[in-house]
């Protein structure tokens, strides 16, 4: 018997969310923080010749980067001084200098971040490989090795796995010998340690650089033999496995201790004259009577305006429509679409700093005690919905400006994420941020006897008697969070 298949059509409503270019484009600019969005303006500036630097004069309203939000929503001028030309003719006249005293408030803010040339951790190893005697194809394996290294300086992937990466991503056939020989001259390399695959060869790395010595002998014999022991703190049975006594023991494991576990940290990310320091994307001030002022931290980033000479000849050519050649008619769609870009970018960068102050002004108002006496215990358990309903934002919104922002107080720098944490409701009914039960969680250990440390149920016996009856399971979790290990490791 024959089987027939057939099509049938059907219809179904559904409904689809689509983004518009110019939402996509407010999303994308929402995440980036002060000193990404100072470089994707001057990419535009670059990429857009609709668009110029400078403040449109053709504005009648403040921008937002020209006020201060205090904690009534009243908006100032950060001097309350309008600037004035005086002397100069335009804007484009006032040296540099005069513009920068203008945009400093009253108090001096804290200097502006030193970038300075730096050398980066893989550049060294790089520098290093370069120094040896190797064939162009050695040479390019270091490189793809040095290149897979994870920022502790150790190479996580297996033998196998490198060689397969190396014949697809790279069309090199080579051998496990080739690789682990090439491997062999980066684990020489500085500082001791790098190159290794697991943290047992990174310690017994940096021991065999060591002079040599008994006690040498019997730090690789610790390591060698009894890693897991040595990382558990099992004394006594590596000192029953080795036929070492307690003092021998004692002295190695006291230089065992210095060892780094993490190489690569030792070189950082970058290695130069100065660490580049994190830039505040908001500034909160607070005064002596409590009034709390908001500004964003838009110092190095320039005004946008749209050029005059294209939209000039934008009208020139719109007027001029009727009698057109396809060569106008194409000149005026190159300049409608630059305009056009331009125009949404600005306004794009507008719509992120307002964003930016209704965030930030919702979570002052709602940490407002914190803001105030500058006191971590006042923080009071919030979420992202709490803060997207007082802003009157979505929820994505409010997480989006919250990621990798940060905001300087009087009383330090801040994550924005530092003022979310969920709640916990004690037997008094009182609702407590989950930190100031880590806060409790931690003075708890701190205060114990190292020689008899507290166990996760004995700590939770004791917050539950502080009023906080809380798991096991959960003080082991906040435990973790806070990077206590097990009672047996604390000794």
């Amino acid at each position: 018997m024959s089987q027939s298949s057939r099509q049938v059509q059907t219809q179904a409503q559904q409904q689809v969310q689509t983004l518009s270019p110019q939402q996509i484009l407010v999303v994308k600019l929402l995440e980036l923080p002060t000193v990404e969005l100072e470089e994707r303006v001057r990419a535009e500036l670059l990429d857009n010749p609709a668009l110029e630097e400078g403040k449109d004069s053709s504005a009648a309203e403040e921008t937002d980067e020209d006020y201060v939000a205090d904690q009534d929503g009243e908006r100032n001028t950060d001097d309350g001084e309008d600037i004035s030309l005086g002397d100069y003719r335009t804007e484009d006249d006032i040296p540099d200098y005069k513009l920068q005293e203008n945009n400093r408030s009253k108090e001096d803010k804290p200097e502006e971040i030193p970038f300075s040339d730096s050398v980066s951790f893989y550049e060294t190893l790089r520098e290093q490989l370069d120094m040896q005697q190797l064939t162009p194809d050695e040479k390019r394996l270091g490189e793809y090795l040095i290149g897979s290294l994870d920022d502790d300086g150790l190479l996580r992937k297996s033998t196998e796995a490198l060689v397969d990466e190396l014949a697809i991503y790279q069309g090199m056939d080579v051998s496990p010998r080739q690789l682990e020989h090439v491997l062999s001259v980066i684990q020489d390399f500085d500082p001791a340690g790098i190159g290794a695959r697991s943290l047992q060869e990174c310690l017994l790395l940096q021991i065999k650089r060591k002079e040599n010595s008994p006690l040498k002998q019997i730090e690789y014999d610790i390591i060698s033999k009894c890693c897991d022991e040595f990382t558990r703190k099992n004394k006594e049975k590596i000192i029953q496995k080795l036929g070492i006594t307690e003092e021998q023991y004692d002295q190695a494991a006291a230089e065992l201790i210095k060892l780094n576990p993490r190489p690569g940290s030792s070189l950082g990310e970058t290695i130069g004259k100065n660490l580049q320091q994190i830039v505040p994307d908001f500034i909160v001030e607070t005064e002596d009577d409590g009034t709390i002022s908001l500004s964003l931290n838009n110092r190095n980033v320039p005004e946008l305006r749209l050029s005059r000479e294209f939209t000039e000849m934008l009208d020139e050519h719109t007027r001029n429509r009727a009698n057109q050649s396809k060569e106008s008619k194409d000149a005026l769609m190159f300049l409608k679409q630059k305009v056009d870009a331009a125009q949404g970018f600005i306004n794009a960068v507008k719509q992120r700093q307002q964003t930016l102050l209704s965030t930030m002004q919702a979570i002052i108002d709602l940490q407002r005690p914190f803001f105030q006496e500058g006191d971590e215990s006042l923080l009071r358990p919030m979420i992202l919905k709490d803060v997207a309903e007082r802003a009157r934002l979505d929820i994505s919104t409010v997480s989006r400006v919250s990621n990798s922002k940060y905001v300087q107080t009087n009383y330090g720098i801040y994550s924005l994420k530092f003022f979310f944490s969920d709640g916990y409701t004690t037997e008094n009914g009182e609702e407590l941020s989950v930190r100031e039960i880590r806060r409790i969680l931690k003075e708890c250990v701190d205060s114990e006897d190292k020689a008899k440390p507290y166990t996760d149920d004995e700590l939770a016996d004791m917050l539950k008697e502080k009023g906080y009856p809380i798991a096991r399971r959960t003080v082991a979790k906040y435990r973790q969070q806070l990077n206590i290990p097990v009672a047996r490791l604390r000794r």
